[in-house]
């Protein structure tokens, strides 16, 4: 059953000082591991037009592309999978066991895709492992949104509790950031023939080198799950959560829709400006840059501003201007292609994405009680990225490709957005709802 809300309890309201220093702690070893996860997403999505030649090739640079961006998103197929069985494993094991596990599949995965030959070199075998790399990395960013949030979450002050969830977002952020740098630097000093024959792998093998880091920091950290309120199997846990929680998921999941396809068309905006707008790699890096830094910054102010003007209007307001923007700002960025615009654009759609995601992400987990916590956000977030955001680029390139119309990306936009509003608007008010249950 639904939980109806409660004043905040007396519990989290007398938090001592003395906690302080563990929380701080805890805000950085989340950000690192979440943004090595979201790290190595993104450096497959810049690289996808390089990686498209080295292992699938085809008789069109279109039909190369499409096959490397199908490959990008079969990476969220197995996200659903990660998502139910390492959210349970967090709702009867605990956060910090779940949260190492998926650091280290995610170093297994950037391992792989930093050494795998090229189609050249092995034949067929080359993209059967990048698939393979793909689906360990799905099935660890799927499994790695619940528990690392809800850590967030039980472990931030009453009061702070939006601020302290939006550095999951701000993590992905940070992810972009680095992403976009790596991309950036790779791009200015190595010729093209070095950077297409191995100077891509880099950026992963970067990811291989910062994970044992974040794997220590983790290990290290207190665990906030309740024992006692712990299930002994993960059937128990999806059967507490569909019977009880079922219309809660459901919204979720609509609400997380747009901001997957937002933000995965966001990063797809590397390949829609060098296949479709002809602009130079380094100005495409530079938006992976700019979605990175606005997205860093702004899901903080949101995560903020919820902790004294509420959840709901401060997420559903930037999704609403979203919806309104995205037309103007494709049709912008058409008519006028240089770099100036397309920065701008991406900064103008990441912004209101951003501040939105930066209480979504908080607001979510806050509705749902502690023994379902991390599986009911996991499975809402893997569900909905891996039917919208994942599938986001391969059709956006396809329908440019058969229609030529380059504002596809728009429309998409616009109608995710839409839905996602319309289930914020029926989600509850959770700014002061109690954890302790």
């Amino acid at each position: 059953m639904e939980r109806s809300s409660a004043a905040v309890s007396a519990r989290e309201q007398n938090e001592t000082q003395a906690n302080a220093p563990g929380r701080t702690a805890s805000i950085g070893a989340i950000t690192l591991g979440n943004a090595l996860e979201f790290y190595d997403f993104t450096i497959y999505s810049i690289f996808a037009a390089v990686i498209a030649r080295q292992f699938f090739p085809a008789e069109t640079p279109l039909g190369s592309l499409l096959l490397s961006v199908a490959v990008f998103g079969v990476g969220f197929l197995t996200r659903p999978l990660g998502g139910i069985l390492i959210g349970a494993y967090a709702d009867r094991k605990g956060r910090k066991a779940a949260m190492t596990l998926t650091i280290s599949l995610m170093a297994l995965s950037s391992a792989m895709l930093a050494v795998i030959p090229s189609y050249a070199a092995i034949g067929i075998a080359a993209p059967c492992l990048v698939v393979l790399a793909r689906l360990i990395q799905g099935f660890s960013a799927g499994g790695e949104m619940g528990p690392a949030t809800t850590y967030l979450l039980e472990r931030a002050p009453a009061n702070q509790r939006g601020f302290y969830t939006s550095w999951q977002s701000a993590s992905q952020g940070l992810a972009f950031l680095i992403a976009g740098l790596m991309g950036f630097i790779m791009t200015q000093i190595l010729p093209k023939e070095s950077l297409e024959s191995w100077g891509w792998r880099l950026p992963f093998l970067l990811g291989v080198l910062i994970a044992p880091v974040g794997i220590y920091i983790r290990n290290r950290l207190p665990e906030t799950l309740n024992r006692e309120q712990a299930h002994r199997s993960t059937k128990a846990v999806l059967a507490d959560l569909f019977a009880g929680h079922g219309r809660t998921v459901a919204l979720a999941g609509l609400a997380i829709a747009g901001g997957a396809v937002t933000m995965y068309i966001s990063s797809y905006m590397t390949t829609y400006a060098l296949t479709t707008l002809k602009l130079p790699m380094g100005v495409s890096m530079l938006a992976t840059f700019v979605t990175g830094a606005t997205m860093a910054v702004m899901s903080l102010v949101g995560g903020w501003l919820s902790d004294r003007f509420g959840r709901k209007v401060v997420m559903i307001v930037p999704r609403m201007l979203l919806v309104l923007a995205a037309y103007p700002a494709f049709l912008l960025i058409t008519q006028h292609q240089t770099g100036t615009m397309l920065l701008l654009m991406v900064a103008l759609l990441v912004t209101l994405h951003s501040i939105n995601a930066g209480v979504m992400l908080g607001m979510i987990p806050e509705s749902f009680p502690s023994h379902v916590r991390s599986i009911g956000l996991s499975f809402s977030y893997a569900v909905a990225v891996t039917l919208f955001g994942g599938t986001a680029q391969f059709v956006v390139t396809w329908l440019i490709g058969v229609t030529g119309n380059p504002m596809t990306p728009a429309w998409y936009l616009v109608i995710a957005n839409a839905v996602a509003v319309v289930a914020m608007m029926m989600m509850r008010e959770t700014r002061h709802v109690a954890l302790n249950d």
